[in-house]
């Protein structure tokens, strides 16, 4: 049982007693999909209105993952969402899937760094959204060799990266870290097989497009320059997601926004140490730390990435040069990236200067209308969206819509996402979605035949 399974097991409500040590990460295995599912779905009926828990409107367009066991008329109903979430991107992905139920074309995908975390949560991702393989290869280092993963009903023994021939691979979704892509994604291109990057290798390269598909989905043609497409980092991707229907309507001009980033997205090892000096806490013994410059565990730590010379950290400008790449090179944005003791899920205060005059209703019903965005944004205790919330989802949520009085046409808003899924693999198995619905590939064995 992986660290990230625990976490999700943990944030909803599973949690046994026992609490040894961190290795096991504290939790026996009682059915991942029997325990979250049931809180997923039933969250999933809340939002098609049979318990509406936003102030009254209607998310028509997000994007919710095909779960196993869907409620009654759940997996209908997650399709004319899923659909609808799309409708601006090209042929909907449930034509793809489709494809996969009953249509001879198949993609043969590999997944690089596939025992990570993000490698594992495409994996889920590609199984859950029936994406059309023919076959899927998971590949990591000679040290995770014979490693079993899990990708649907089935498990795959991890391959080793270097050994592999791509020859007749279609796809590469790619989650080994900036160094390993740099050598690694430029070789297996040339073998004629597209690579979807999660590192912040190729994300600054002119010749490689950087791509949200609710965002800027058209730019994804550039990617026969290299054969190389870029996935934002965790925390851009959630915020041009609320930014994009904005922009359309109001054209943002200046962007504050303020992370509250949780520790998944520095790996592994991090999550072991919030769990493990957390538990050091609770049983008096010694913190140790190690992966963060300060300890994580009660505490929040304003220094994400390196810093730079003006100040600013790497995941800060990461945050100001992805935004300008992906939605527009003219709006000015300044970045404060915290981390915070939270397993998954990032969240974000943003504040947002208009040219044009702007209302927290217009904004609210733009944004229940808006691809991946889900608005939950009651003016009570506990309306409003969390990282407990978002843990496990595939929408960006949108909460404290309001003016703010202090600049001429002002918005502030909160927001929160998984940062596994929109943040990292979801977002770069829905980029291969759009390369199949809009016919930009196809599989080589088809070729072949």
């Amino acid at each position: 049982m992986t660290c990230v399974d625990w976490a999700r097991l943990l944030v909803r409500g599973c949690w046994v007693r026992t609490v040894p040590s961190a290795p096991t990460w504290g939790i026996r295995h009682v059915g991942r999909h029997a325990n979250v599912h049931r809180s997923v779905v039933r969250r999933s009926r809340d939002r098609d209105g049979e318990n509406d828990r936003d102030d009254g409107g209607e998310n028509r367009r997000l994007s919710l993952p095909l779960f196993p066991a869907p409620s009654p008329g759940g997996e209908e109903r997650a399709r004319r969402t899923e659909r609808a979430a799309f409708a601006a991107v090209g042929p909907e992905p449930g034509e793809a899937i489709d494809k996969a139920r009953g249509f001879p074309m198949s993609y043969k995908v590999a997944v690089v760094g596939a025992t990570g975390n993000v490698g594992r949560e495409m994996l889920e991702i590609l199984s859950e959204r029936g994406f059309p393989v023919s076959e899927v290869v998971a590949l990591a280092s000679s040290r995770s060799l014979g490693q079993e993963i899990s990708f649907g009903d089935r498990t795959l023994k991890a391959k080793v990266l270097d050994h592999y021939d791509f020859s007749d691979t279609d796809i590469c979704l790619m989650s080994a870290g900036g160094s390993v892509s740099k050598e690694w994604s430029p070789k297996i291109a040339a073998k004629g097989c597209v690579v979807i990057d999660n590192s912040s290798a190729w994300r600054y390269d002119a010749d490689v497009p950087l791509i949200v598909p609710e965002v800027n989905a058209d730019a994804i043609v550039g990617f026969k320059k290299k054969n190389i497409i870029a996935n934002p980092n965790c925390s851009t991707a959630q915020l041009v997601v609320a930014l994009k229907p904005l922009h359309d309507a109001f054209k943002i001009t200046r962007v504050v926004v303020s992370t509250y980033q949780s520790v998944s997205g520095a790996g592994k090892e991090a999550m072991d140490e919030l769990f493990t000096q957390t538990r050091a806490v609770f049983v008096s013994d010694p913190i140790e730390v190690k992966k963060f410059p300060k300890r994580i565990a009660f505490n929040v730590i304003p220094h994400i990435d390196v810093f730079m010379e003006d100040g600013y950290t790497k995941e800060e400008w990461k945050m100001m040069v992805e935004t300008k790449k992906i939605l527009d090179p003219k709006i000015k944005l300044t970045a404060t990236c915290v981390r915070v003791p939270v397993f998954i899920s990032h969240s974000e205060a943003v504040n947002v200067e208009f040219e044009n005059p702007v209302t927290a209703e217009e904004a609210r019903d733009i944004l229940r209308e808006a691809p991946g965005c889900l608005v939950i944004d009651k003016r009570e205790p506990g309306g409003y969206a969390t990282p407990y919330e978002a843990t496990g989802e595939d929408a960006t949520y949108i909460s404290r819509i309001r003016e703010d009085a202090t600049v001429e046409n002002g918005l502030s808003f909160w927001c929160v996402s998984d940062n596994l899924r929109k943040g990292a693999a979801l977002n770069a198995v829905q980029i291969a979605e759009v390369l199949i619905n809009r016919k930009l590939i196809t599989p080589k064995a088809q070729k072949a035949a």
